[in-house]
This record gives structure tokens, C-alpha cells and sequence, in this order.
């Protein structure tokens, strides 16, 4: 026993030496070479992901949102004579996000992605890869090796379908990587068979299948020339191709994105098939954002309601109208920018359906792109809300709100999700001058599209009977005008900061003035039951309080409610202080849904408007005209009138809602 401990003292004291001596060599080579780094080593550009030790880009920077209503308290206050609050810049806050957090195997248009595409091939498959991934990995995905997948990234499926309106499924896919070694694509052809880009260079790629998914076959080709290290910024931002998606239809791209030279599966009206297009999107290109909604120096504020687009993939057919029509949706368009070019609103409405349904906006994406298109154009802030028909070909409510707020100018806000609907919000409305006082609230709700009854083996079943506001829709309005503060009505603008420091004269007349919320407007699509109960008399005239066409069609209310007139709308008051009397908060509710119907009707104190049909695509009737409704808000939000203006006439049925002018108040019996 003791003979073999002392071999084995000998053999430790044998291999201690030469381990120290090891170990001890490989701290000093690790210390070197990895962690003592006088120069940026592989650490500043490198990052252990899904895509091992790639080399990423560090020059993104993402735009900054632009201001909205609740964060106007970091606005700057001029600090020049003459330089309005809301166009003060705000100092460039932080990125909203880490450039290379975003997935680089996941397919968004909407993500401002800064990395290239390094490989593009098309691939078909007779089943949905995206809805069976598992089995597209073998059938569908392209081929590729680990090795690839390290150094060109993984293979990215662009969802949308080529062959959206045939049987198979025709996607691209692409590779996204963040190496600075890996050349990059800077540019993109569609060729037919036999052809090839010019000028040519042994950099040009094609792909190994037809990309056109019918007709004559067309090829893409790539060119990836540099690597993201030899590129300029400036390259990086208008030659780097960073996404690529499909457009159907012939109408615009999405924002950001140019569509290629040609299409690559032509409209084929026999077959009632759509234009199909590949676009590109180069360098990160943020859509331009609203700034806060604020009233004129002279206390006004226009909105123009759009009721009723019914827009489709295709150029839309004409309905009931006696004017040379072909393409509904380009007709409207044109509309629409004529009267935007005459009214000049600070805020464009949208209540619902922009979106025809009926089979005929199966890609939504593609409507969206150029619903909006007239008022994007001017630069105009716009928000919107959904109608029955929005969601009826497939696209979610959500998924769709998630592309309007992607879109330049929007407003829209998505809302709770813990409450029935998409897209319940509110936007304020400021004071021009330096104290930026809230002076015009503005409701949002999802009046939702039909009744659900029940679910089945492909998910919830509908009636024909309209949905409505359901109960904890009508919690949440009472929640939001509960948190509206009181201000001091009538207002008067802060004349000691807006005239450079002229001070008012002292033997100026204050009016009389009272502490009480803002006055409201509220847009939904379906209207309530309340407006088809007759109409609030004037005591003077003793005429019905009750002003368009009314009664051309049937009511369009939903037969079920859960009372939000009564128990939402006539229960936020202007002052909770029991003396501040009968005046209701909302004084005007906007609706859209009956095409036919322009009336703006008071029941007990509120005002229900409806827009009329602004579409040539949507159900009219011979005679009457498309026509869009105009709200003036005016003496910093006392007084609201309105109008209408039509394809023909200008402006017409002037009527003051709210202020002086207007019907005396509502007194409950």
C-alpha cells in the first residue's frame, strides 16, 4: 500500500509542472489575443446570436415618432418670436429599439431592418408553408447546409403568395445576414427565359425557378456586388435592398417600397385575375408621422369625414351613378383629392369600411396601401375606425390597424385588448399658443361588424344581424372623460407669451367664464338605435331639430344594444359639480354605414351625424351625390358646425351644433 501511494505521488509530481506550465501559457494567449484589446477587436462588431458570432451593422438609427398627446409636456416652448410650439424639434431621444435585436429569420415589411438579403430563390409548394412549417422544411424550404445558414442566414419565407388567385403556392424566399464580409444585394431584375441584365457581370444571380406564377416565364435576377463594410453610409440607405414584398393589383406600393420594372404575372380580366408585383424596399425608410393636433391661432380646427370606401384589389366597379365611371376606387380618389384641395382639413376621419369585403379585398395589405393615399399626399393627419365589411376577407382587425399606424401621417391607436374591438381611442386637440391646453377631445370606437352566435370546427359564427358597443366598451368611455380635466371655457389664448410679451390691456372685458371639460366629437361605423327616435324640438320654433336625407333605406342599427346612449353617452357630463347643469361632454356622434343617409338629427342634446356615401364604389343611389362631411370647430372649441360638400356642390346644409348660433340646450323633461 505504501509503494503504490508513493508511485502515485511521483506521477502527480510528474504532469504538475507541465500542467501549470500549459494552463498558465493559455491565460497569457487568451489575455492577448481576446481580452486585452487596444483597438476595437472582434467584440465591438461581433454578437453571439442564432447566427453565431455574426458580424453586425452599428449605423442604424431609427426615426423618432413624432409627437403625439401624450408626451406634448417634452415639446420645447418657443424661445423665438414667431416659432410655433408644435414646430419646435424635440431633441432625438433614444432608439426605440436595438437595430440588432429584430429576427433576422422572421419575414415583417414593417420592421426597419439596416441588414441586406445575401441569396433569393423561389420555391413552390402544393400546401401552405407557412401554415405547416414543419413539413415546409423539407418540401418547400430551399435547400440549404448549417454552414450556409451561418454565414448567409437562414432562409426567410415573403409570405404573401404569388399565386394568391390560383391553387398552388409560389413563394420568394430570401436570406438576411449581418456579416460585413458577405456581399449584399444591391439590385433586383425581372427578365423573361432568354434574357439577361445589362449590363452584365459575373456578380448578376439568377434564380433556378419562374418566379411568375402564370403567363410568360419570368426570372428574378440579383446583383450583390459589396459587402456591407465597402459600402458608403449613403450606399447603405438608397442602393442596400433591406426587404422585399408583394403588391397585387396596379395601384401603389406600400410606403417605403418601389415596385420592380414589370409585373411579374399579368391582370388578366377573363379570369378576373390581378396585376402581380414584386417590391423592393432599399436602406430603412420610417413613414413621416403626425404631429399634435392643435387649433389655429385664431381658435379653429376643421375635420372632413370619409364615410364608406368600399376600395378593392382591383379598380373597383362603379355603382349607381350617371357620370362616365371606369375604376371606382381611381374616380374616388381623384374625389376625395378635389375636396381635400378645397376644404383643407387639419384632420381627415375615416369611418369604416375602407375595405369593399365581399371577396373582393382578399389582400388587404394591397387596399391599405391606397386607401389613404389623397390625404398622405398632403401631408394631412388622418385616423380611422372599422366597419362590418373591413375584415371580412380574412385579414384581421388587429393585423390590419397594425399596418395603418405604419402608414405616414396616421393617428390611429390600437386601443385595449382587454375590451371588445380594435382600435378604441382618444386624441386631443390643443390650444395654439404656449399653454397647448386641451380644447377638443375626439372618441374613437369599434362598433364591431356582426353578431357572433356561437363556434364551429373553422372558428366563431356570425348572424346577419350588426354587432353594437358592448358594456365594457361603454366602461371604458366613462373611464377616459372621467380623466379629461376641466379648463376654464371660454378659453382665451395666453396673450402675454403670444404676442412677444405684450401684455393685454387692463381695461380689457374678461367674458364670463366656467371650469368644465372640452366639448367632444365621437366617430363610430354602425350608429346606434337612438337615431331613428324622433328628433329633439326647437322651444322657439318648435321645429324638429333634424337636417338631410333620412329614410332611403332601412335602419342600420343593430336589433341588440347594451345601451351606451343612455348609459354611456348621456352620463359624461360637462362638469361633474351638480351646478354645472345638463350639458353632455359628447355633442356630436359621427357615423358612416348608410350610404343614402346624411341627416344630422339631436336626440336629447346629441347630435347624430352620418357622413354619406364618398365612394363610387360603394351602393348609392342615381342622383345623389357622393358627398363627405366637413365639422368646423371654432372660438377655440366652443362652437362646432357643419356641412356637407359633394362631387357637385361646394358646401351645403350649414348647421351649428354647438356654441352661439346654435338650437338652445337640451333640458331634460
Amino acid at each position: 500500500m505504501a509503494v503504490t501511494f508513493a508511485r502515485l505521488g511521483r506521477f502527480l509530481r510528474s504532469i504538475f509542472a507541465p500542467t501549470i506550465t500549459t494552463f498558465g501559457f493559455a491565460c497569457l494567449l487568451t489575455f492577448i489575443f481576446v481580452l486585452y484589446q487596444p483597438h476595437p477587436g472582434p467584440g465591438a462588431l461581433q454578437r453571439l446570436g442564432w447566427q453565431s458570432w455574426d458580424v453586425i451593422s452599428d449605423t442604424a438609427k431609427p426615426a423618432t415618432a413624432g409627437s403625439t398627446s401624450e408626451d406634448l409636456d417634452s415639446v420645447s416652448d418657443p424661445t423665438n418670436d414667431g416659432v410655433d410650439w408644435w414646430n419646435v424639434t424635440s431633441p432625438e431621444s433614444a432608439p426605440a429599439y436595438d437595430p440588432a435585436s429584430l429576427p433576422l429569420d422572421v419575414w415583417d415589411p414593417l420592421m426597419p431592418h439596416d441588414t441586406g438579403l445575401s441569396e433569393i430563390e423561389v420555391a413552390q409548394c402544393f400546401f401552405d408553408p407557412w401554415f405547416m412549417p414543419n413539413i415546409a422544411a423539407d418540401l418547400c424550404t430551399p435547400p440549404s447546409t448549417k454552414e450556409q445558414d451561418a454565414m448567409k442566414g437562414r432562409w426567410v419565407q415573403v409570405i404573401p403568395n404569388l399565386n394568391k388567385q390560383g391553387l398552388s403556392f409560389l413563394n420568394v424566399w430570401y436570406r438576411r445576414t449581418r456579416r460585413l464580409d458577405m456581399p449584399l444585394i444591391t439590385d433586383i431584375r425581372i427578365l423573361p427565359e432568354r434574357e439577361t441584365p445589362s449590363p452584365f457581370s459575373p456578380t448578376w444571380y439568377k434564380v433556378s425557378k419562374p418566379v411568375s406564377p402564370r403567363g410568360e416565364k419570368l426570372f428574378l435576377w440579383y446583383n450583390k456586388n459589396k459587402t456591407l463594410s465597402e459600402m458608403t453610409q449613403d450606399e447603405r440607405q438608397n442602393e442596400l435592398i433591406t426587404e422585399i414584398d408583394v403588391t397585387f393589383g396596379d395601384d401603389v406600393a406600400w410606403h417605403g417600397f418601389e415596385k420592380l420594372e414589370r409585373p411579374i404575372a399579368p391582370k388578366d380580366e377573363a379570369k378576373n385575375y390581378e396585376d402581380v408585383w414584386l417590391s423592393i424596399r432599399r436602406g430603412v425608410k420610417p413613414p413621416p408621422r403626425a404631429g399634435p393636433l392643435h387649433f389655429s391661432h385664431d381658435g379653429k380646427f376643421k375635420i372632413m369625414q370619409i364615410a364608406d370606401l368600399h376600395f378593392s384589389v382591383n379598380r373597383g366597379d362603379c355603382r349607381e351613378t350617371s357620370i362616365p365611371c371606369t375604376g371606382a376606387d381611381n374616380m374616388t380618389q381623384s374625389l376625395i383629392a378635389s375636396v381635400l384641395d378645397k376644404e383643407k382639413p387639419d384632420l381627415v376621419v375615416f369611418t369604416g369600411d375602407q375595405l369593399n369585403g365581399q371577396t373582393t379585398s382578399w389582400d388587404a395589405k394591397s387596399v391599405l396601401a391606397k386607401f389613404a393615399r389623397a390625404v398622405t399626399e398632403r401631408q394631412i393627419p388622418w385616423a380611422a375606425i372599422f366597419g362590418n365589411h373591413d375584415d371580412e376577407d380574412g385579414e384581421s382587425r388587429r393585423e390590419q390597424l397594425r399596418y395603418m399606424q405604419s402608414m405616414p401621417y396616421s393617428l390611429v391607436e390600437p386601443g385595449p385588448r382587454d375590451i371588445h374591438g380594435v382600435g378604441n381611442y382618444v386624441l386631443k386637440v390643443y390650444s395654439a399658443d404656449p399653454s397647448k391646453t386641451h380644447l377638443l377631445t375626439l372618441y374613437f370606437l369599434d362598433s364591431g361588424a356582426y353578431e357572433t352566435t356561437g363556434f364551429d370546427f373553422f372558428g366563431f359564427t356570425h348572424s346577419t344581424n350588426y354587432d353594437w358597443i358592448h358594456s365594457d366598451q361603454i366602461n371604458w368611455f366613462l373611464e377616459q372623460s372621467s380623466r379629461i380635466s376641466p379648463i376654464e371655457r371660454p378659453f382665451m389664448p395666453d396673450g402675454a407669451k403670444d404676442i412677444g410679451g405684450i401684455w393685454r390691456r387692463q381695461d380689457q372685458i374678461t367674458p364670463q367664464t366656467r371650469l368644465a371639460k372640452p366639448n367632444a366629437l365621437m366617430f363610430f361605423h354602425i350608429p346606434l338605435p337612438e337615431v331613428y327616435s324622433a328628433a329633439d324640438r326647437d322651444p322657439v320654433t318648435n321645429a324638429p331639430l333634424d337636417l338631410g336625407i333620412h329614410g332611403l333605406e332601412g335602419h342600420g342599427s343593430s336589433t341588440k344594444q347594451d345601451g351606451f346612449f343612455h348609459k354611456g353617452v348621456l352620463q359624461a357630463m360637462e362638469s361633474d359639480n351638480a351646478g354645472g347643469g345638463s350639458a353632455r361632454e359628447v355633442k356630436v356622434i359621427g357615423n358612416g354605414h348608410q350610404h343614402i343617409t346624411d341627416n344630422c338629427r339631436r336626440v336629447k342634446g346629441v347630435w347624430n351625424c352620418f357622413g354619406g356615401g364618398g365612394s363610387y364604389a360603394g351602393y348609392s343611389k342615381i342622383g345623389f351625390d357622393r358627398r363627405f362631411r366637413i365639422f368646423n370647430i371654432e372660438n377655440y372649441g366652443e362652437t362646432i358646425r357643419t356641412y356637407k360638400h359633394t362631387e357637385h356642390i361646394d358646401t351645403f346644409h350649414w348647421q351649428t351644433l354647438a356654441g352661439h348660433d346654435a338650437p338652445p340646450p337640451y333640458e331634460d323633461p
